[in-house]
């Protein structure tokens, strides 16, 4: 049996006929910048995430750049950031002059939290970024009631969890302004790069518009020092078709996780992903952890079993961010996490079949490993 680890081709034959309705109407009205479909899709979006306003970008990580320039953070600035993340997000802080401080996370949710957060916290620290990692929202309670005490901003990274929520409150609507990405693999995805952000602050709001588009409002008469960063109308016309499955293709993901959850429950050498209270998680990925993660992925793989490892090399150690100081040793849990983490195939078109072979062939590698 062959199972890849991802596979778009039930979602695409579900958009089919309404996409290409809906691209050859952009196509005849000639509309490819700012077009109607971007204004549409916004509109829908802010709506999906309870959120007043939704600003389409270019990607996820021009969406994180402009929330913090709409925040006015800058050289100086420090900003905490989870280490356990895609590099994007670190990225974005350093893009815009201010110091990324990466805190590490728990183990068992692998979210940053209010406890690891708060030692980190001094006089230049200006926001944090939670990242709701592999479609798990971190507790967003505990950070905001952090964040009030010490005047901080909170920016979303809701790249991986559309559709997620904490205590009932949809994820991207619980910071002062927020950002996502819609590259094509997410649970809400376009067809090429795309991104958003969300906020219920209309300066803000206005402020990221003006930067998405060289820092014009009006053409030609630029206030800021923008970017050209504006979401495709094409791009948006795809996501438009997407979002009403958005709901009921989350609820497919967690039925194959619940799958994979009790076929391994009871593999001690295994750490399952776990759940916070309060959490709707909505499984971008189905993240496990084994002490022999190399030689288990290359088992699989010789099963025909398609895994990938998210992320293998931590921030703190990538050449990239060498200046940062950080080094081997500093932040134990995100080098245990990038050690022994392993992603196992989920998608739509997945079937149980296919759930029970990889859990079956997972088994199998743990007998093997104890004779």
């Amino acid at each position: 049996m062959q199972v890849p680890f991802y596979s778009l081709q039930s979602v695409q034959a579900k958009i089919n006929t309404d996409l290409l309705h809906r691209l050859s109407s952009v196509i005849d009205r000639k509309d490819f910048i700012l077009g109607k479909e971007v204004s549409d899709f916004e509109n829908e979006f802010a709506q999906y995430c309870q959120t007043q306003y939704c600003i389409g970008v270019a990607n996820g990580l021009d969406a994180l750049k402009i929330c913090l320039r709409s925040l006015a953070i800058g050289k100086g600035d420090e900003v905490i950031v989870p280490a356990n993340t895609y590099i994007a997000t670190v990225l974005a802080v350093l893009e815009v002059g201010a110091i990324p401080v990466l805190v590490e996370p728990d183990k068992h949710t692998y979210n940053i939290s209010a406890e690891n957060i708060a030692p980190a916290i001094n006089a230049k620290t200006k926001a944090i970024i939670p990242v709701h990692l592999f479609g798990q929202p971190c507790n967003m309670d505990a950070i905001g009631k952090l964040a009030k005490q010490h005047t901080l901003y909170i920016i979303e990274d809701n790249a991986q969890a559309q559709g997620a929520g904490f205590n009932k409150q949809p994820a991207g609507s619980f910071g002062q302004i927020n950002a996502t990405s819609f590259y094509p693999s997410k649970n809400l995805g376009a067809m090429g790069d795309a991104g958003g952000i969300t906020t219920n602050d209309n300066e803000l709001a206005g402020k990221a518009r003006m930067l998405r588009n060289v820092g014009s409002s009006v053409k030609y008469h630029h206030q800021l020092e923008g970017y050209n960063s504006r979401l495709d109308t094409l791009q948006a016309a795809v996501l438009s078709c997407k979002l009403p499955y958005l709901n009921e293709w989350n609820t497919d993901r967690k039925r194959i996780a619940a799958r994979y959850l009790n076929n391994l429950k009871d593999e001690k050498t295994i750490v399952l992903p776990g759940l916070i209270e309060g959490a709707e998680h909505v499984y971008h990925l189905f993240v496990i952890r084994h002490k022999q993660r190399d030689e288990l992925q290359q088992y699989l793989s010789g099963q025909h079993i398609q895994t990938l490892i998210h992320y293998p090399i931590p921030n703190h150690l990538q050449p990239a961010l060498a200046h940062l100081g950080y080094k081997k040793g500093d932040l134990p849990i995100t080098e245990e996490l990038a050690d022994t983490s392993l992603s196992l195939p989920l998608f739509i078109d997945i079937t149980d079949a296919q759930i029970d072979y990889v859990s079956d062939k997972i088994i199998s590698f743990n007998k093997q490993s104890l004779n």
